[in-house]
């Protein structure tokens, strides 16, 4: 399916539509033109379903994009497959894309990269294919070196190659992914801070993540930026070592205590980390997208709001850590005071406000 396609499908929209709001947009013109002027081009669309169409031709032509760079990248090294092909034509999100380039991805200094270097490979090999017919301790000595000492060194070499395998699998994080979302918790610790105060709310709080309001989130956030909050992702590890196992390993009396370790350092070292910060970030971003639609909700019907004239006016803006913003204007809307006041917590200067707004009031009628 085609950019145009997809969007004509996603936005129930004709495809003669689509192409002209594409049209519009790569010429230049504005969203407010588009939807003001241009209305016998795209059907009277509204200003939010232009934006919105923007927002995802965007989104999609950068998946694209980012698909063209991968295949090169895999193509250059020499490995590039059927298979592959297939799973990039049917990722739909820039998160799949950068799940399938993982394993082909140039990689910093590693423990597995360190042990792929000793030669240790070959029996990273033997080991993950878990056959009953081979010996893992017995063949193992046959990999001892200057640099791998003993049968041991050369195990926990494997084991660290086979553990960033399990890490690099697409389709493993696409399904940790979404057990995370849907089935992980948030939780908050209360640290010891001089702004803690503000924060007590969220002593010792836990939430589901697929739940959380997106203001929520943001007040975290805020907590753990000035450090007063501890926040972690939890899930039951009865929900995801099992998917991994499996995927990976086999019922092998010989290789089932190795495999148990490597499929434990596989998500605790290299795994959840990476999947806590994806769920963060994803948390983030929605809760930004909310709160700037909750803006432009609240704020449309103060700025449609007919003006007071010949009056002078104070604003208030309320707030806690940075103080309350106050601002006065006269009748012609020039500034004629602006200060702080610091009433609410965490530094409960009541009096001082008041008298601040005292001294600011002889400028009101």
């Amino acid at each position: 399916m085609t950019i145009k396609e997809r969007l004509s499908s996603e936005f129930g929209l004709r495809a003669d539509y689509t192409e002209n709001i594409i049209n519009l947009i790569d010429e230049g013109n504005t969203i407010p033109f588009i939807a003001r002027y241009r209305k016998e081009m795209h059907g009277s669309c509204d200003d939010q379903v232009l934006r919105n169409f923007a927002d995802r031709l965007k989104y999609l032509r950068n998946l694209d994009d980012e698909k063209a760079k991968v295949e090169k990248v895999i193509t250059e090294q020499g490995k590039w497959t059927e298979e592959l092909k297939k799973a990039l034509e049917e990722a739909m999100t820039l998160t799949e894309v950068e799940d399938i380039y993982r394993p082909y991805k140039p990689k910093r200094k590693t423990r597995a990269s360190v042990a792929i270097a000793k030669g240790l490979e070959p029996l990273a090999d033997i080991i993950q294919l878990q056959s009953k017919d081979k010996k893992v301790f017995e063949e193992a000595k046959n990999f001892i070196t200057e640099e791998v000492a003993t049968v041991e060194d050369a195990i926990a070499g494997a084991k660290d190659i086979i553990a960033e395998r399990i890490s690099d699998s697409a389709d493993l994080r696409k399904e940790l992914r979404e057990i995370i979302a849907n089935k992980g918790f948030l939780q908050c610790t209360l640290l010891e801070n001089e702004n803690s105060p503000t924060y007590e709310t969220y002593s010792g709080f836990k939430q589901e993540i697929k739940n959380l309001p997106s203001h929520r989130v943001l007040a975290i956030n805020r907590g753990e930026k000035e450090k007063c909050l501890k926040v972690e992702v939890l899930i039951d590890e009865k929900l995801t070592i099992p998917v991994i196992e499996k995927e990976f390993k086999k019922d092998n009396e010989d290789t089932n205590a190795i495999m148990d370790e490597v499929v434990a350092d596989a998500y605790e070292r290299l795994l959840f980390p990476a999947l806590e910060r994806e769920c963060r970030n994803n948390l983030t971003d929605m809760a930004d997208e909310q709160a700037i639609k909750m803006f432009e909700v609240n704020l449309k019907p103060l700025l449609m709001e007919s003006p007071l004239k010949n009056n002078i006016i104070l604003g208030f803006d309320p707030g806690y850590h940075n103080g309350c913003k106050i601002a006065v204007i006269d009748k012609n809307g020039s500034v004629l005071d602006t200060t702080v006041v610091y009433p609410t917590p965490p530094r409960n200067k009541t009096e001082e406000a008041m008298e601040k707004l005292k001294s600011m009031s002889i400028l009101l009628p």
